[in-house]
């Protein structure tokens, strides 16, 4: 394990992390046990979720299971009973879907509902119900994964883009509501990262495009500075140094390789 500062805000502390049971949120939760801290892993598949808690034993650190949806305030409500005997002080809502890669004309209304369902109810009832507890100690660290989607024109993603700006809106308008509670409030909007979801991106765009695979690929990283794309060991880094600096709120930190510059 990573040694640990004398001034290390993460260690001892317990945290939660939606969508923990793979990509972003497994590699999140991974970073924050790494550094002292007790996990409470929620997500909707149980099995990735007990196998991210096999992981982190071997690390000798805890992950605890949690098994909710988070579009669904039953489920939200129960968890958060589950977990009572907690004192979470570090939520990351990284729970999302990538929704449907087509023109705005084509898309149905019950994905659109879909895709702002999770990424963005789902942010708000997290941050709803552990709140009140953030509140009652007087500290508490939140941190919202958007996206740089939305930033810059992205074709065929209008429900993904504006739900990620919509984490923003909530992310920077709670920062100034509980700001005078010692809880902070901040957004890390990620640009692509390699993996599954780039994979199916990639794969949709060739094929509209009768383009290759590679061609695909290439089109899209080349709108970055460093001309790639993210790996997740990076977001977690990002999440963990966020959580370092105790006069960051109300903020929205881009980590793109250069994909949004401002």
């Amino acid at each position: 394990m990573t040694p640990l500062s004398t001034h290390d805000r993460i260690a001892g502390r317990t945290a939660m992390v939606t969508g923990a049971g793979n990509g972003l949120g497994r590699r999140i939760a991974l970073a924050l046990v790494e550094r002292g801290a007790r996990v409470i892993a929620a997500g909707r598949d149980e099995g990735k979720l007990s196998r991210l808690a096999d992981e982190a034993a071997d690390l000798a650190g805890s992950i605890r299971v949690a098994t909710v949806d988070v579009a669904d305030p039953a489920a939200v409500a129960s968890v958060t009973a589950e977990v009572a005997d907690e004192e979470i002080s570090i939520l990351v809502n990284n729970a999302g879907v990538a929704g449907p890669v087509a023109p705005l004309t084509d898309i149905r209304a019950d994905e659109w509902d879909e895709v702002f369902h999770v990424n963005v109810r789902g942010t708000f009832l997290m941050c709803r119900a552990v709140l009140p507890g953030m509140i009652e100690r007087r500290r508490g660290d939140i941190i919202n994964i958007a996206s740089v989607t939305g930033k810059r024109p992205l074709a065929r993603r209008t429900p993904y883009a504006a739900s990620k700006l919509a984490v923003i809106g909530l992310t920077t308008t709670l920062a100034l509501e509980v700001g005078p509670l010692g809880i902070t409030v901040n957004s890390l909007s990620p640009g692509p990262v390699a993996g599954p979801r780039m994979v199916r991106n990639f794969t949709l765009e060739a094929q509209r495009t009768g383009t290759s695979y590679a061609e695909a690929e290439r089109a899209y990283v080349s709108r970055a500075a460093l001309h790639r794309m993210l790996t997740e060991d990076e977001v977690a880094h990002a999440v963990v140094a966020m959580l370092h600096m105790p006069g960051l709120t109300a903020a929205d930190i881009d980590l793109s390789a250069g994909m949004v510059g401002r």
